[in-house]
């Protein structure tokens, strides 16, 4: 009997399945070992020589392991192709006392072909990734356990600082302040209406420049000497430029642009995008195929292709398009320079498994993610889209030229695009009429409009796991956590879909940044990358990395560990009366939310939700009102909390189903509002009272 350990129960249903009876997979749920929660686990002294424990939850599932090795005659370690798998595989290795050299093995996919291939190569375990993990977690365990006092201390307990978090919320605080400090300046854009002939629509024109020389119209009084000058004059078509333009498809997810684009275009979180993806990579039920994988390796920020990969892309296009729509010589895609490259690019294992066949055969995000990365992949691999461009430059001549352009774009070859659109694609304008130099045109109507420049947009979490690849902050499998933990702490909040610092938030990135301003840098935790980098590589020691860092930073600490006054988060004043003792109420922030609260406590301990009621509860008759989870995610709940536990992610009716007594949620549809059962199994659905439309619109319009 052979024994193959993974970390994830999913992943060895789905590797069991491609294996016969002389194999048992067995998973480990994760690190078996890690530093102790209570102390921080690292002898400074001694080369910071990591304390590693097994957690007692995990003392079980090591008894069990250990009991499968002894009854098994191979045993390897199979965690997933990156550090963490690699550490996961090391910590086993000793905890559970294997002596055997060769027992790491690695696939980029769960496929019958793949564990089979990797079986046959099996190689020992590389303390590059192990000793770049050990550093990694070393290093945020020492700014962790050192940071996080002195800003608990300043601003009150049970506050966290970390190398990776602190420095993303200063991205956050920085272009909020960047808002709030931005100046309009005014400018104004001028479009003529032009009309060639009376069979033709008119033809829209915006103006460019005086007498060949670009103008920038900044008020009101340009704007209208332009708009006046150009009355008058004899309009004339003065270049016509026709010409061919090509659009290239974008390279195959990695795991940053499957975030962002996951995000964009199916309206998912962060964190839902990651857990979707964890399952399609270890497996998915099917029904008559029992768990079975569908996409690569997740966390990649490679968009190299695999020539086998390529291959069956091409004769998929050729057969499936035609052979137009194959390229003359395959798709290659440049990996960043600041990329890892360890692994291929994130695709579908196969092309046969089309999102079509798993229509019904999937949970609806599931497919819509697997959808995404199925056609992302197949247009990687296809021709340019082809377009036929049209510029032209059009001159009302009186005392001066006033210059106006119009330009045009046809898609003559679909290419790409047949498969894939991405987010930010190019609308083509309608075919524009056959102009040509030295034409005549009459002008229908000329306008200016007043417009002013905007200040740059709030993160999204998509735009923000942009930025934090882009400034090299962390690695693929730490954005998502990153996003979630500034959420969880309520250093950032959602307006809407974007990400706000919150005042507290504000004040530990302010209190950071005063006392390390060293570390509180996007190139400091780039810089530090590119050394965990160099650790994988084996060029530097692991250790030589945490000594060089570690001996400043430690002076810092102890120079501001107790100086410096504490500063408070400024508590807001609401109108809300307390009906105990008749003081005005007070915003406070707690690890739920923020809440409403008497400003006489400890004397008053009177709370209330913050917020208007949007239901009542079906349980109890209380209110309900919206909330924010740890994540960042709405949901809603009761008020009555903790005597009455009602939560709901859906607004919900104000009565239990009457057939399965499951709760209700409000929909609204074509001006419609109905009571619909939340329970899948259960059809029932009934027509709501009338005042209830008017209601309901109210409560969805106040919770956007």
């Amino acid at each position: 009997m052979k024994l193959i350990i993974v970390e994830s129960p999913h992943k060895a249903k789905t590797i069991a399945k491609y294996l016969g009876s002389g194999y048992r997979v067995v998973a480990s749920k994760g690190h078996v070992s890690d530093l102790p929660q209570k102390t921080m686990g690292i002898d400074v002294k001694n080369n910071f020589k990591p304390e590693y424990v097994v957690s007692p939850d995990k003392k079980p599932v090591i008894d069990m392991i250990k009991k499968d090795i002894a009854l098994c005659d191979e045993v390897y370690l199979a965690g997933d192709p990156d550090r963490e798998g690699e550490a996961i595989s090391w910590h086993l290795a000793n905890v559970c006392d294997i002596k055997e050299k060769k027992v790491r093995i690695v696939f980029n996919e769960i496929s019958k072909k793949a564990v089979q291939k990797a079986l046959q190569n099996p190689r020992e375990i590389n303390m590059g990734l192990v000793d770049a993990q050990q550093a990694r977690r070393v290093l945020d365990r020492l700014m962790g356990y050192e940071l996080s006092p002195i800003i608990s201390h300043q601003i009150k307990g049970g506050l966290s600082a970390g190398r990776v978090q602190s420095v993303a919320l200063k991205m956050v605080v920085d272009r909020e302040r960047e808002i709030r400090e931005f100046k309009p300046q005014e400018y104004w854009t001028i479009t003529a209406n032009l009309i060639k002939d009376k069979k033709n629509a008119s033809l829209k024109c915006e103006f460019v420049d005086i007498d060949s020389k670009k103008c920038k119209v900044e008020n009101k009084q340009t704007a209208d000497g332009v708009i006046e000058g150009s009355k008058g004059g004899k309009w004339i078509v003065d270049n016509v430029k026709r010409a061919q333009s090509f659009s290239k498809p974008q390279p195959p997810f990695t795991t940053s642009t499957m975030q962002q684009d996951a995000i964009s275009k199916l309206g998912m979180s962060a964190s839902m995008v990651t857990q979707i993806a964890q399952r399609l990579y270890e497996g998915v039920e099917i029904q008559g195929e029992g768990q079975v994988a569908l996409v690569t390796y997740i966390r990649s920020d490679s968009v190299r292709v695999s020539e086998d990969a390529q291959r069956e892309a091409l004769a998929f296009i050729g057969q499936h398009y035609g052979a137009d729509y194959c390229p003359k010589r395959p798709n290659v895609y440049a990996t960043g320079s600041g990329a890892q490259d360890a692994h291929e690019a994130i695709r579908p294992i196969t092309l046969e498994r089309t999102p079509e066949s798993l229509k019904d055969k999937l949970a609806r995000n599931d497919l819509r993610l697997y959808k995404l990365i199925y056609d992302r992949f197949v247009a990687s691999q296809m021709s340019n889209a082809v377009y036929d461009t049209l510029t032209v430059h059009i001159v009302s001549q009186s005392d001066k030229n006033y210059g106006y352009t119009l330009k045009g774009k046809v898609c003559t070859f679909k290419g790409y695009t047949s498969a894939y659109q991405s987010a930010d694609k190019e609308e083509s304008a309608k075919e524009l009429p056959n102009l040509v130099e030295g034409e005549e045109l009459t002008l229908k109507d000329i306008k200016g409009e007043q417009k002013f420049t905007k200040p740059p947009q709030r993160y999204t979490d998509g735009s923000f796991i942009k930025a934090m690849e882009e400034n090299g902050i962390g690695r693929p499998s730490t954005f998502e956590k990153t996003i979630t933990v500034l959420y969880k702490r309520t250093y950032t909040e959602k307006e809407g879909k974007f990400m706000k610092p919150t005042e507290l938030g504000e004040l530990v990135c302010d209190q950071l940044v005063k006392n390390f301003p060293d570390i509180m840098n996007t190139k400091f935790t780039a810089t530090m990358e590119s050394n965990l980098d160099k650790i994988e590589e084996g060029n530097i020691k692991w250790y030589d990395v945490i000594a060089d860092f570690y001996g400043d930073f430690h002076s810092k600490v102890l120079a501001v560990k107790y100086q410096g006054n504490k500063v408070k988060p400024k508590e807001e004043v609401t109108d809300v009366i307390c009906e105990k003792c008749g003081a005005h109420m007070v915003i406070k922030d707690s690890k739920f939310g923020k809440f409403l609260a008497c400003p006489n406590f400890p004397k008053c301990r009177n709370t209330k939700p913050l917020g208007e009621a949007v239901a009542k509860c079906p349980m109890c008759g209380g209110d309900i009102v919206k909330k924010v989870s740890k994540k960042g995610a709405t949901f809603y709940s009761c008020t009555n909390y903790p005597t009455c536990t009602f939560i709901s992610w859906d607004i919900p009716a104000p009565h239990l189903c009457p057939d399965c007594k499951s709760a209700m949620k409000i929909v609204k549809a074509r001006g419609v509002t109905r009571y619909v059962c939340t329970n899948k199994d259960c059809k029932h659905s009934e027509d709501a009272p009338k005042e209830a439309n008017e209601n309901t619109t109210q409560n969805k319009d106040s919770v956007q």
